[in-house]
């Protein structure tokens, strides 16, 4: 029997949160998704299958405020724009997924922040 490799078990425990997790127009779904150095969040409806709001460390507008700063650090600065971003498309409360990682470090971190920013989940 082959290892599974880490993103294939991350994969499946991706899986098995979106079982239960279902973004709705009033409550969308806020997705995290993290490689090595960059982390990504989006807001997205489920039923229609749109993107609402979206905001990585890759960003052009957060760029320059991103350099020089940790991982850490630009996950927080990722979750304050995500925040301000769903509230310019008028969403307050949203679904936390993880997106199968653990609920420590980066994603802890951007989702603290996108809570001091005004969401709600």
């Amino acid at each position: 029997m082959a290892k599974k490799s880490r993103n294939e078990a991350r994969l499946r425990r991706h899986l098995r949160v979106r079982k239960k997790v279902f973004g709705t127009p009033d409550r969308p779904r806020m997705n995290v998704f993290r490689s090595l150095t960059q982390i990504y969040v989006q807001v997205i409806d489920d039923f229609q299958g749109h993107t609402l709001a979206s905001a990585s460390s890759i960003d052009t507008e957060l760029r320059p405020e991103l350099e020089g700063l940790s991982n850490l650090e630009k996950a927080q600065k990722v979750g304050l724009a995500i925040a301000e971003r769903a509230k310019e498309a008028g969403v307050n409360k949203v679904i936390f997924d993880r997106g199968g990682y653990k609920y420590s470090g980066r994603v802890k971190a951007m989702a603290e922040a996108a809570r001091e920013g005004g969401l709600e989940f």
